[in-house]
This record gives C-alpha cells, structure tokens and sequence, in this order.
C-alpha cells in the first residue's frame, strides 16, 4: 500500500515537473515565433494566399499565439517592476484605449434612438417600405433591415464600451466583502481579480468566439480541434461564406460583425486586465496617496447629477 502511495506521489511530481518544463519551453518558443512571425508577414497575411487565411486563422486560436501574449505580458511586467514609470505608462495608454473607444462608440446610442424616430416616423407616418441613405450610390434597404440593425449599434455599446464603463466605475457591483477591508487587502484582491478571473475568461470566451466567427466567414469550416496540417489541406478547398442570413426574410444580413465584436471584447477585456492589475500593484506598493494616480474619470458639468456605481 505504501508502495503504491509512493508510485502515486512520484507521478505526480513527474507530471508537475513535465507541466512546468512544458511551460517554460513554450516560453522560450515565444520569441522565436513572434519574431518569424513579423519577419515573414506573407505567410499570414497575404490574403490572396488561401494557405495564408488558414494560418491566420489557426493561429488565432492556438497555443502559439497565448504564450507570445503571455510572454509579452511577463515582459512588460518585469520591467515595470524595475522602472514603476514605465508600468505607470502602460496603464496611463491601455486606460487612454478603453477611454478613447468608449467615449467614441458610446454615440452609438444616440445614433440608435435617432435611426428608431426615424423608423417609427417614415413607417407610420409616409408608410415607407424602404429606407435610402447615402449620395451617388445610395444605401437602401427595406424598413426592416434598420430595425433589426438597431442591435448592433446595441452591441457596439456593450462590447466597446465595456472596459471604458469599468475604468469610470460604472458597472454594478455585488459587494460582501471589499468595502469592509482595508486598502491594502483591497489592492491584493483587485490583483488576484484580474489574473484568476478577467484574463482566464477573456483567454476562455476568445477562444470560443474565435472559431465562431470564422466558421460564419469560411468554408470548409475551421474548428478549435483542428491541426495547422489539417487546416493546410482544408484550404485547397477554402472559399468566403460570409454569414448573410437574417431573422426575417428582409432583415439585417451582417450578423457577422456580431462575431467580430465578440472577439474585440475579448481582446479589450484581457488588456484592461493588464491595466487593471498594473495599477492595483503600484497603489499597493505606493501607498494610499497613490489611489486614483492617472484615472482619467468624466467630471460632470455643474448641474448635473453624479453616478458612480450601485452597490448591494
């Protein structure tokens, strides 16, 4: 019995040690990938190269591809580390990001209402069956197509705007536990938050959302299972099948920009992450006077009502 205890226990630690060893070549592999990778551009990104799509689209999925992001992150980290200015500039640029692309996309709301009038008024009012938009080569479609396109300027809100919702600190928040501890207990938990919870599920959701989109863009369709071979051989036979297929026999036929706000949200969640455990570290490190430092946070003119976050 003891001896089987002992088998057991060794190959555990054989496989840690296989797991650990297997990590740290990935690693090591990482600088050799991004570095062909940038030095032949042509095998990824020349697009008239069918052979070309598929890496593209192998790549984006692939083990290859996480460890160069992650080795870049392990980089950028470890000098931050040594120079805090150069962390402190990171999260000042990837918070600047979220800013810039939420305050942009958040006019989609307004061009959201505005279209709906619009569609309520030409319906009801001049019975349209058909909205024309547009100089020289106009844009018509039937009212329907709009209606139904209102969802993605929806999207566009939710899936670019999310990151620059949590920098504002506008989401809801179900607290039980942050508010009573300290600021340093705080700082740790927002740490341990953006690397166990925000990038595992940013790296988990793009993983799924990847293939999604190009199995609504190509043919044959690609899967997560897929091997760059079999991948290879399935583009002798690759064609562009872009999703075209509404709910409603005239409705919206671009539902795979949906697909590609999925993976963009992906993408801006795991650099907010960055962002976000950056910051957390270096207001632990410099204390409680550095809270704040940087936070570009909308000031409301006088006047108007301020909102922060709900809290339970």
């Amino acid at each position: 019995m003891e001896e089987d205890g002992a088998v057991g226990l060794a190959g555990a630690f054989g496989a840690l040690a296989e797991g650990i060893l297997w990590v740290l070549q990935n690693i090591a592999m990482a600088f050799v990938n991004f570095g062909y990778a940038i030095t032949h551009p042509q095998l990824w990104l020349d697009w008239s190269n069918k052979e070309a799509i598929m890496r593209f689209v192998y790549y984006g999925g692939s083990v290859e591809f996480f460890f160069v992001v992650f080795t870049a992150f392990l980089v950028l980290t470890a000098v931050g580390l040594w120079r805090n200015s150069f962390m402190w500039g990171c999260v000042r640029v990837l918070e600047g990001l979220a800013n810039g692309l939420g305050r942009f996309f958040a006019w989609a709301g307004l061009l959201m209402v505005l279209q709906q009038v619009i569609i309520v008024f030409l319906q009801r009012i001049f019975t349209r069956p058909d909205i024309s938009i547009g100089f020289g080569i106009p844009l018509q479609f039937d009212i329907s197509w709009w209606a139904e396109e209102l969802k993605l300027y929806n999207a566009l809100v939710v899936a670019l705007c999310l990151t620059y919702t949590f920098v504002q600190g506008g989401h809801v928040r179900v607290d039980l536990i942050y508010s009573a501890v300290s600021y340093r207990a705080k700082r740790i938990i927002d740490m341990f938050g953006s690397l166990f919870f925000m990038m595992p599920m940013a790296v988990l959701i793009w993983l799924y959302g990847w293939f999604f989109l190009w199995r609504h863009l190509i043919v044959p369709n690609p899967s997560a299972s897929d091997t760059l071979d079999r991948l290879l051989n399935k583009s002798r036979a690759l064609r562009w099948n872009v999703e075209t297929i509404g709910f409603s026999p005239n409705g919206f036929t671009a539902y795979f920009l949906f697909k590609i706000l999925l993976v963009a949200f992906c993408g801006l969640i795991f650099l907010q992450a960055i962002a976000f455990f950056y910051r957390s570290y270096l207001e632990l490190k410099e204390g409680e006077e550095s809270e704040g430092k940087y936070l570009d946070k909308d000031v409301l003119d006088a006047g108007e009502d301020a909102y922060d976050h709900a809290e339970f």
